[in-house]
């Protein structure tokens, strides 16, 4: 099952992705970084097209077929700074999963998203994937992976709203599942996706 889907990666670089609270006295962006790179290199053996990429903050910039190799350069070409526009950035990869998946090769899909904090507007993060569940066609079409760096308590808390509340919410399939760094560790890769 897990060959048969396209990977996406969208990683948070708001200001308090500069934290330094990780193992090691890192910053949360270096810890997203080797996330990163370790699901790229995973990914890439499940989808040899390679997988797309955000980087978002109060704006995005996607990355198409990207392979392990260039993930290290995407977060040389950017610093942790500004707001946490989730909602933007996931809004625009619904709309890309779902205008691909009109094409007749279309296959699932899986995102991940590596983030620090609560979003700017939790609201409009919620309606997106209710928007998105209420768009999919069948139950593993399309799935969404939070990964929370670092421990901010309010971020966790919402985190766990997606990943538990959107089917009582309206959402007709429940696509979100949200796990800590150190849970996907203990997990395993694999078993995140």
């Amino acid at each position: 099952m897990l060959k048969d889907r396209d990977y996406t990666i969208i990683i948070d670089k708001s200001g308090s992705m500069a934290t330094k609270d990780q193992p090691g006295a890192r910053s949360r962006w270096a810890a997203a970084r080797e996330t990163t790179e370790a699901f790229a290199r995973r990914c890439e053996e499940l989808d040899p097209d390679g997988l797309t990429l955000y980087v978002f903050a109060s704006k995005f910039r996607r990355y198409e077929q990207v392979t392990a190799d260039r993930v290290a350069g995407v977060f040389t070409e950017h610093e942790p700074c500004g707001g946490t526009d989730l909602a933007g950035v996931l809004e625009h990869a619904f709309d890309a999963h779902f205008a691909a998946h009109d094409q007749p090769a279309a296959r699932a899909e899986t995102l991940v998203v590596i983030t620090d904090g609560a979003p700017d507007d939790e609201k409009a993060v919620m309606r997106a994937v209710i928007r998105a569940a209420r768009r999919v066609r069948r139950r593993d079409q399309l799935a969404v992976a939070f990964l929370q760096v670092g421990t901010d308590p309010g971020a966790r808390r919402f985190l766990k709203i997606l990943d538990d509340e959107m089917v009582r919410a309206g959402a007709p399939h429940d696509l979100v599942t949200t796990v800590t760094l150190e849970e996907a560790e203990g997990l395993g890769l694999t078993e995140v996706l």
